[in-house]
């Protein structure tokens, strides 16, 4: 059963077309990387996908009911969609801002009365961060912060969670402590994960299946081992390198040589 699917899925900013008839379909419980260089519309599909982003055609369905038919608040509850970063409040501690996740179920009023519920606390342990529930979050190192941005995203409680770069700014330690933390929600909540992801190599280790986009359009979709390939390097990245295949897990492993001459 499928969790998303992208029908036809085309944006066009005045005369630039950013995607140009995308057709996707996620699976439920499927880890999905989006790659490919920068500009050739990986974060838009995905904002398109968790209805932060309109297409000029096309339509997105959740479960099988078409997005823009749901409210902002209905589709909180289906999509958590972490942006690539978000403005620091200052003194903001963790727990408040986890408990913004409970908004679209809880409601204004609900917001109001305050308190945690099980979701929050969830949330909170699931990642990590009950430890510094009462911390400023502003005062977080980077790869505190991003736990605690996906406690936010876990607290809103669905089952598809749409992350847009989510190593972003974090060193090789942060990064690979993010990326495990998400293969293990995936793996113990059963959820749908779609990642825009700059390092192949990274999307080769952890994503079940990488859909490559170039100039707006999919270029090869397929599980990881299949389509992470030379070719691929060359087609979609423009470099030269080497692929193996890792003896303990089987997944691809990437080299760089040099950037393609003509690409």
């Amino acid at each position: 059963m499928s969790s998303l699917q992208a029908n036809g899925i085309t944006v066009r900013f005045g005369h630039r077309t950013v995607l140009a008839g995308v057709d996707l379909t996620v699976a439920d419980g499927q880890w999905l990387a989006l790659v490919g260089r920068n500009g050739c519309g990986k974060t838009t599909l995905l904002r398109v996908l968790g209805g932060l982003h309109v297409p000029t055609s096309g339509e997105v369905l959740v479960r099988g009911r078409t997005l823009r038919s749901m409210s902002r608040r209905r589709a909180a509850r289906e999509i958590a969609v972490l942006a690539q970063s978000m403005p620091a409040v200052p003194g903001l501690t963790v727990r408040q801002l986890v408990r913004q996740g409970r908004y679209a179920v809880r409601g204004p009023l609900g917001m109001l009365a305050g308190g945690d519920d099980e979701q929050v606390r969830d949330a909170m342990s699931a990642t990590g961060v009950d430890g510094c529930a009462d911390a400023a979050v502003d005062r977080l190192s980077g790869g505190e912060r991003q736990r605690v941005r996906l406690a936010l995203a876990l607290a809103q409680d669905t089952s598809i969670l749409l992350l847009d770069e989510p190593t972003t700014y974090l060193d090789i330690r942060h990064q690979l402590e993010v990326l495990e933390l998400v293969r293990r929600l995936q793996q113990e909540r059963g959820l749908t994960v779609v990642t825009v992801l700059h390092d192949l190599e990274q999307a080769a280790r952890y994503a079940d299946r990488v859909v490559a986009l170039r100039d707006g359009a999919v270029h090869a979709d397929g599980p990881t081992s299949e389509v992470v390939d030379e070719r691929l390097l060359e087609s979609v990245f423009g470099v030269s390198g080497r692929v193996w295949r890792d003896e303990r897990t089987g997944r691809p492993l990437c080299t760089y040589d040099s950037v393609h001459p003509g690409s």
